[in-house]
């Protein structure tokens, strides 16, 4: 699979360098470690430019030849480390839509500050039952999910709020404008939706930000995403589903919340938006 992030790109680059630097540090050519391999001189080339990713049993057979094997566990680990990073959403949601909200809880648990940047949808931990249904309803026709568990995934979404808004977890929301007023759900959803979000506003540990339509900004992040205090941000692609734990990457996209963030109305501000939503449903 040729992957639609440069971080997974750099994190192959990275591990085929390893790989590189242990076939050097045992003085071995890329053809003799071919020939130690059983295996054509072609396949060492793509494994060492990253063209062609590692599998384990290759990892396992180029540290034996090279007379590395204390390495072999960490770099397994490596590898599979990078191909978890992304996932296409027809493999993670092939089993039905609850799946893919079971295997977040644990994240969503254990993190104490949530910053979202939410470009298309609402962040789920805002969502109304109803919104939530028009969303994961729309995604199950969109992507062609067979599996209809859309009720149970609903209510595995409605509980893991519950715990949310414990006051246990700190949240930064930024919203695009155009997000309070695309058509999820019918107009007398959308309303009760928008209501929530100023209420859930109005709470000590959640920080609203709208970014106003028409506002001039820089080359930024055109996806939505999740960030997990420092350790985690996902990526909700077009096409599947990046986790990113690179602490540089993770940087970058600091940089990008803050400068989303200094683009965004807060406050009184935020609230006059979504209220001027609601009145255009009416």
């Amino acid at each position: 699979m040729t992957s639609p992030s440069s971080s997974v790109t750099e994190a192959r680059k990275a591990l085929a360098r390893r790989l590189v630097n242990i076939r050097k540090d045992a003085g071995l050519s890329g053809e003799e470690l071919s020939v130690r391999c059983g295996w054509g001189a072609s396949k060492t080339s793509r494994i060492q430019s990253a063209t062609r990713p590692a599998s384990e049993a290759d990892i396992k057979s180029w540290c034996v030849a090279c007379g590395a094997e204390d390495q072999i566990p960490d770099l397994v680990a490596a590898a599979r480390g990078v191909e978890s990073m992304y996932t296409e959403w027809r493999q993670m949601e092939r089993a039905g839509l609850r799946a893919a909200q079971d295997s977040v809880a644990t994240l969503y648990e254990r993190t104490r500050l949530f910053r979202v940047y939410a470009s298309r949808v609402l962040p789920g931990m805002v969502q109304t039952r109803e919104y939530t249904t028009a969303v994961l309803r729309s995604i199950q026709r969109d992507r062609g999910v067979v599996v209809d568990d859309v009720d149970q995934a609903v209510q595995a979404r409605m509980k893991r709020q519950q715990a949310l808004f414990s006051g246990r977890h700190e949240f930064g929301l930024l919203i695009e404008e155009y997000v309070l007023r695309a058509a999820v759900c019918d107009a007398e959803a959308m309303a009760a939706q928008l209501d929530r979000l100023i209420s859930v506003s109005a709470r000590p540990y959640v920080s609203l930000g709208i970014i106003p339509m028409g506002i001039g900004r820089p080359s930024l992040p055109a996806e939505d995403f999740y960030m997990f205090d420092e350790a985690e941000v996902a990526v909700e692609l077009t096409s599947g589903y990046l986790r990113i734990t690179q602490p540089s990457e993770i940087a970058d996209y600091n940089r990008a919340f803050a400068q989303l963030a200094s683009m965004a109305v807060h406050g009184a501000a935020a609230r006059s938006l979504v209220l001027s939503a609601i009145d255009s449903l009416r």
